[in-house]
């Protein structure tokens, strides 16, 4: 069977590393296409992943018109995540999107009726389900070993790690910092693991309060005040239709101690989970409290085949398994534009001050 081609459309930071040396662990795929503005960058990704007749290009228009590419891997900046999405499926493409599904919700809602219209898969990059402790806990919650989730935590806290490379601190570019970088992966997280889209209600407020601090300590180095843009930490709370309460919290420069990322606490009726020392459920058996923890090394359950491999090639792997034989994608669409809405709302409440309600 002849391999999969796939077409690379941003050749930055999230595709030398994650998209790439992922696809580059997939058998049935090859990268015959490198697009990106700075052509260099192109030539470069080309010259490590490419087949020897893989093509670079400047300008993504070129690179869809070639009929031979049956997937495209979109790798830019937010702002063009559903205009190249669109453009790629209307082409006739599959298309991957890095996270979050776009900027603003309604891009996020044009992506998802083209994908509806043209038949072509359509799937975000939330590669954080893929890690062998969100495969096992979302397990246990379709299992109802927690009962009824109605509370529950996304965590998203950095102490001082704020990207100062790319184009991270440029609101008009990305649409927001912290929240929609890494907190849209912790609110993917619980959403899918309470398997709960409904949201009725959303109350929430970002901070701009260490970014103009000058010569800051910073894992990456000290930021440029004056080009950032976007918030340092942005909280909220979400209450669902059902009466559920999720509490998003997510930051790049935060004075905490409690750093966690992509990770999530979930209380339910029966029991409850969370990731903050791997992974444990807690709950009460025959009238006394219990912790247990996760052995996550020993493998020995049908799912968790493949589990040893990273959540990028896990991802990289499935989604091409998904366009070969038509399968259903693993993170759905539908999904990834609940979050994107959710978030937006986050960021309206912060800018008018009030809880902003879903119809």
């Amino acid at each position: 069977m002849s391999k999969v081609r796939v077409g690379i459309i941003g050749c930055g930071g999230i595709a030398n590393g994650k998209h790439l040396p992922s696809l580059a662990q997939v058998k049935e795929a090859e990268i015959v296409a490198f697009c990106d503005i700075i052509v260099e960058k192109a030539e470069e990704a080309k010259a490590k992943y490419g087949t020897e007749e893989a093509k670079v290009y400047s300008d993504y228009k070129e690179l869809l018109k070639d009929a031979t590419i049956e997937v495209i891997h979109v790798c830019t900046p937010n702002d063009s995540h559903a205009v190249i999405s669109i453009d790629a499926m209307e082409a006739g493409k599959h298309v991957l999107c890095e996270k979050p599904m776009a900027k603003t919700a309604a891009d996020a809602r044009k992506m998802l009726e083209v994908s509806k219209r043209t038949g072509k898969k359509l799937s975000i990059g939330y590669n954080n389900r893929y890690r062998a402790d969100s495969r096992y806990l979302r397990e246990a919650c379709a299992a109802g070993e927690l009962g009824e989730i109605y509370f529950a935590k996304a965590h998203a806290i950095r102490r001082r790690a704020v990207p100062t490379w790319g184009v991270f601190l440029d609101e008009e570019k990305q649409g927001g910092g912290p929240l929609i970088d890494i907190g849209t992966h912790a609110l993917d997280l619980v959403l899918w693991m309470m398997d709960n889209y409904k949201p009725k209600v959303v109350l929430g407020r970002a901070y701009h309060k260490l970014s103009q601090n000058e010569n800051a300590a910073n894992a990456w180095g000290p930021w440029d005040p004056a080009k950032f843009t976007v918030e340092d930490s942005a909280f909220a709370m979400i209450t669902m239709e059902n009466g559920a309460t999720v509490i998003l919290e997510s930051s790049w420069a935060l004075n905490s101690l409690e750093v966690d990322e992509a990770k999530v606490s979930l209380s339910g009726t029966k029991a409850g989970a969370d990731m903050k020392d791997g992974l444990r459920f807690n709950g009460e058996h025959n009238s006394r409290l219990y912790v247990n923890k996760v052995e996550l090394n020993s493998g020995g359950v049908a799912f968790y085949e493949g589990a040893s491999e990273t959540a990028e090639v896990l991802e990289a792997k499935m989604w091409i398994d998904a366009v070969i034989n038509d399968k259903e994608t693993f993170v759905k669409p539908e999904q990834a534009l609940v979050v994107s809405e959710i978030l937006e709302a986050i960021y309206e409440s912060s800018r008018t001050g009030k809880a902003i309600y879903f119809d």
